[in-house]
């Protein structure tokens, strides 16, 4: 009895120190894990897709509305279906605004639960407290899983593999002790996981391998917790069928979505041949890379050179070889058959057979696969080193080192990741011919005013892709910004023979068009690019405001300008101030001023100190024969912003040609005036007519003659309605009368 007793004791005083002792693991690896990426906390966005995702998106940035989460569960604007990833940002966003810093933490929140988790699953169902735990740690700490972290737009790897963990463990639950509920509790959070990334859809095949190691459902096996009864395989498969059907649901979504976008790789369609190569090299650089994870790059062009037969042929014998010994060693080392067939299965959605992009393989495709060779690793090292005497004390030894190695690598490439301009330039430091990095450094010197650097990387860039069309639409953009307008013209239109589905490249083409003149090609092009992506507002905005401020195309239809800019409004639920100017813009030219002014109204309880709404609505009063309202809208303007030379101008305008004799004063007509001209440097015709309407207002018409052959001067010989209209005044100051508006007539500043 006193025996019993004393082994009572010793287990009552073991148990919770086995608890605190799995707890101190738990706490390491989270320790471990958040030192590798604590970093991150400080990065910046890059500008490869963060910009789509979060900090150019017009709907992520406003946080969760209801009309955010319906666009977020109907949108395939990235050519994925993942409402739950849209989700996340917007909450991301409605807690502390789009501050990147902050947003990847969150990535470094949900990579540390994904450690536990892993830890947790593999413990429940092998019960192997130290190979699970060396598993979790090299899922930590693995240079591989960088850009799965680091990157803000792969929220959607982290975060589905989150719900990936939690569908394992709810699917151990289940297999322990069998119940309808417990089936519809992971079959519930399989669809959560399928919510946020289609690569989820391997997820069943996992469960059948799980299935036969370690779970051992192919036959009746005493475990030390309880009995799992045998299942026939075709049990099994009938217990996966909604995961499947589920998965091939995704499936079918996903190549629909990138079908009707358009969605292409940057590079001539590979054959099947040379797809099936890349394939089969991948996987040996996926292998390779576990083992020795150098040259790490956030892209990695396909390069066709490397397509030798010795060297394909080598991969697909190593595969292969592998493959028949885990099936000849299935009933012994069940471990290696499950391990080998998860990295195996759960790579084929991105391993390139079916092209989806320019890459020829990614970094982020190991999040999930490398736990297969993981498993392999880690539960054959014992057996491996069984002649060792002192294999226990060289383990304990050696892991440690591996682990802090792998760990300090993962912490120097994550710091690559800081911005966009070290992540590119560190791609071009150690990859060759990568069209992709040259490009997204380029975007970033562009944005920082550095264009002709930017355009040199275009450039290169081309040199060695010419067939891509992001590249050949940031290199318009660039050209652009330097007015060199032909030039730009020609790479946008290339972009969009390239790739028919790339808005952008058509809302790009069709700005360039229309400061060229060419409006009636730049509505064509909008009207397309609005087809394609019927839900982005800015298409909407820029058809309508180029509809409405210019009379002279044709043909011209008004109603349809109103229908596109207020459904860029209702979009944005009439609180984007530039959309809801835009319709009040489109009012006023079909003459509807009275909803013009209830418009720009509505604009000012958005923005009440802006200068350019209350100069708006200043104009359109006038144009109402509202004259006394318009000056103090314009005066509360100048208030606002007294150097203003728009705001001038059109005061000065008001004085010098308001039909009501009591209003015009020609000598603060030509103050005003010549302010804005000055201001200008005297080279804006709009101005100028202003300044000869007020000298002739003021009987100065030998002054106002001159003015206005200059402004005459500095218009365009294509520009034939404004041409016209100068003439007409021109005409009227050397017949010695002064120009006098009508209620109607709106006064165009741009020019």
């Amino acid at each position: 009895m006193k025996l019993r007793r004393k082994n009572g004791m010793k287990n009552k005083i073991k148990k919770p120190q086995s608890k605190n002792f799995i707890f101190y693991i738990y706490l390491l690896l989270a320790i471990a894990t958040f030192v590798c990426f604590w970093q991150v906390r400080n990065f910046d966005f890059t500008n490869y897709d963060d910009d789509l995702y979060v900090s150019e998106n017009p709907r992520v940035p406003a946080g969760l509305t209801i009309d955010n989460i319906v666009w977020a569960f109907t949108t395939g604007d990235t050519g994925y279906w993942h409402p739950l990833t849209w989700i996340s940002f917007m909450l991301d966003c409605q807690l502390f605004g789009p501050d990147p810093g902050r947003i990847h933490l969150v990535n470094l929140l949900l990579h540390i639960a994904n450690t536990l988790l892993l830890f947790t699953v593999l413990k429940k169902m092998i019960a192997s407290l130290w190979p699970s735990a060396f598993v979790a740690a090299l899922f930590a700490v693995h240079p591989m899983h960088v850009e799965s972290v680091a990157w803000i737009a792969e929220r959607k790897d982290v975060l589905s593999t989150f719900f990936w963990f939690l569908t394992l463990a709810a699917y151990a639950a289940y297999v322990k002790r069998s119940s309808v509920f417990r089936y519809i509790i992971t079959f519930a959070i399989f669809v959560l996981a399928v919510l946020t990334k289609p690569m989820v859809v391997t997820l069943p095949f996992v469960l059948l391998l799980l299935d036969y190691w370690p779970l051992n459902r192919f036959g009746s096996v005493q475990s030390k917790q309880t009995e799992i009864p045998q299942k026939s395989f075709c049990y099994l498969i009938l217990e996966k069928i909604p995961f499947f059907v589920l998965s091939a649901a995704l499936s079918a979504v996903t190549f629909l979505i990138q079908r009707n976008r358009g969605i292409a790789p940057d590079i001539d369609s590979l054959s099947l041949k040379s797809r099936a190569a890349n394939a089969l090299l991948s996987y040996s650089t996926y292998i390779g890379k576990m083992f020795w994870p150098r040259n790490l790059a956030v892209f990695y062009p396909y390069d066709t050179g490397s397509f030798v037969p010795f060297r394909v042929v080598l991969s697909a014998s190593v595969l292969l070889i592998i493959s028949i010994l885990v099936v000849c060693w299935a009933r012994r080392k069940k471990y290696l058959f499950t391990g080998w067939f998860w990295f195996l299965g759960t790579l084929v959605p991105v391993i390139g057979i079916i092209q989806s992009g320019a890459q020829s393989f990614a970094d982020r495709y190991t999040y999930i696969s490398y736990i297969g060779l993981f498993i392999m690793l880690v539960w054959a090292l014992p057996g491996f080193l069984s002649w060792l005497p002192q294999r226990k004390f060289v383990l304990a030894v050696s892991i440690p080192i591996v682990l802090a190695v792998l760990g300090t690598c993962t912490y120097l490439q994550t710091g690559y990741w800081k911005n966009s301009i070290t992540l590119f330039s560190h791609a071009l430091d150690v990859t060759k011919n990568n069209y992709l990095a040259h490009t997204g450094l380029a975007d970033e010197l562009g944005a920082q005013g550095k264009r002709a650097l930017a355009i040199e990387h275009y450039e290169k860039a081309l040199q060695i892709q010419p067939t891509c069309a992001f590249t050949h639409n940031n290199l318009g953009l660039a050209l652009a910004q330097q007015n060199n307008r032909e030039q730009a013209i020609v790479h946008f239109s290339r972009a969009v023979e390239l790739m028919p589905h790339l808005d952008k490249a058509r809302g790009n083409l069709a700005k360039t068009l229309a400061m060229t003149g060419r409006f009636n090609e730049a509505l064509d092009q909008l009207r397309t690019a609005i087809q394609l992506r019927p839900n982005y507002p800015d298409f909407m905005n820029d058809f309508a405001f180029l509809t409405a401020a210019h009379p002279e195309l044709e043909p011209r239809d008004m109603n349809e300008a109103i229908l596109f800019a207020r459904r860029a409004c209702e979009l944005t639920n009439y609180k984007k101030t530039a959309y809801l100017s835009t319709l009040a813009v489109t009012y006023s030219a079909a003459g509807r001023l009275s909803e013009a002014v209830k418009t720009i109204e509505t604009a000012l309880k958005l923005e009440p100190d802006s200068v350019v709404l209350r100069n708006g609505l200043g104009d359109t009063l006038f144009s109402q024969g509202k004259f006394r309202e318009a000056i103090a809208q314009m005066k509360s303007a100048l208030e606002i912003e007294q150097g203003n030379p728009d705001v001038k101008n059109n005061l000065a305008w008001i004085f010098a040609t308001c039909p009501d004799p009591n209003i015009r004063n020609p000598s603060e007509a030509i103050r005003l005036a010549k302010e804005a001209c000055i201001a200008t440097n005297y080279k804006t015709p709009g101005k100028l007519d202003t300044l000869a309407a007020a000298f002739a207002s003021a009987g100065r018409f030998d002054e106002a003659i001159e003015v206005m052959k200059k402004a005459l001067s500095l218009i365009g010989e294509n520009d034939k309605p404004i041409l016209e209209q100068f003439q007409n005044h021109l005409d009227l100051y050397r017949s010695s009368k002064p120009y006098i508006s009508t209620p109607q007539e709106n006064k165009n500043t741009s020019r």
